[in-house]
């Protein structure tokens, strides 16, 4: 068994040793934000902070990491006050959201590591692929999250999410035992 925290929560998983951390999370945990993309650690959408760290999942073995700190974009802030969140949303940077929370994610990090990081840091540490073409938004988004981190600047607070995940069940009729069923 392997044991670690994952979003402020400890966790041990009956998995082998050698199950891709990506896996553990989204299959064994129910946390599907954290996205399979590529599965060679290439796209960054599975990338979660492991330790501190943006760490592509899909690469890191959960026996790798007994005893560390996971957080994935379930756990960054379920209200989306994470001032990454905040600029993201108010730059209107996802476009079909697919890679942004491993983008959010990454974005993080960078900023808990480098409170202030210029345009060539960020194209240097957020190598995350986006079909859509983000990237100049993605920029702007991640200095205004670090001036806002850091008291410089205000950004307004995200809308809530429109469904409540306790609720999901109710909205979603395929979610609901029995709701598809014929009589």
């Amino acid at each position: 068994m392997t044991s670690f925290t994952v979003n402020n929560q400890p966790v041990r998983y009956r998995l082998p040793p050698d199950t891709p951390l990506l896996w553990a999370l989204r299959d064994a945990s129910n946390l599907t934000g954290t996205k399979y993309g590529c599965g060679t650690g290439d796209c960054g959408a599975c990338t979660v902070d492991i330790d501190g760290r943006a760490v592509r999942s899909c690469q890191v073995p959960i026996g790798r990491i007994e005893g560390s700190v996971v957080t994935t974009i379930e756990g960054l802030s379920r209200d989306r006050s994470h001032p990454v969140q905040q600029a993201f949303l108010a730059a209107n940077v996802g476009q079909c959201g697919y890679c942004i929370p491993g983008m959010v994610m990454a974005a993080a990090a960078l900023i808990h590591h480098n409170p202030d990081p210029s345009e060539a840091l960020i194209r240097t540490a957020i190598t995350n692929l986006c079909r859509c073409g983000i990237y100049p938004r993605l920029i702007e988004a991640i200095q205004r999250a670090a001036r806002a981190a850091r008291g410089e600047e205000t950004i307004p607070a995200a809308p809530m999410p429109g469904t409540d995940p306790a609720d999901a069940a109710r909205v979603v009729p395929a979610l609901v035992p029995g709701a598809m069923r014929e009589e």
